[in-house]
């Protein structure tokens, strides 16, 4: 059997992505669902480089009438499903970015978490 160039570059690039994406799930900066959805993705790009004929079952259980059609429906899904998460991902940032500035915004204007002034809660020894 011979490989052609993209059925050797593309699981290298898979590959790579792959250790990249668990890194970054090491190094806590990244989920281990987001480590596994790119696990799902790079190892799904991987295998249909190297075995096309995959395509031929997705083609057949999805009712598309040739392989290129199937492809271009699942990826458009994948990376549909992989937008989808990353703008919960950015509206969670923005929530807890609100809370943290309107935190720092009411310390410092003085006041404490029951509305009173800094200094009126000093004189009455309330902690804030």
């Amino acid at each position: 059997m011979t490989f052609t160039p993209y059925q050797i570059i593309a699981p290298l690039i898979s590959v790579f992505a792959l250790v990249y994406a668990w890194s970054l799930v090491m190094k806590q900066k990244k989920t281990i669902w987001e480590g596994a959805l790119w696990t799902l993705f790079w190892a799904a790009i991987a295998l249909i480089a190297l075995v096309p004929e995959v395509l031929d079952y997705l083609t057949f259980t999805m009712g598309f009438k040739n392989r290129e059609n199937a492809l271009l429906i699942t990826f458009l899904g994948i990376l549909s499903f992989i937008v989808f998460y990353l703008i919960v991902r950015v509206e969670e940032l923005e929530h807890r970015q609100t809370k943290i500035v309107r935190s720092v915004a009411l310390r410092e204007a003085g006041l404490g978490r029951n509305g009173r002034k800094h200094e009126e809660c000093k004189n009455n020894g309330v902690a804030e």
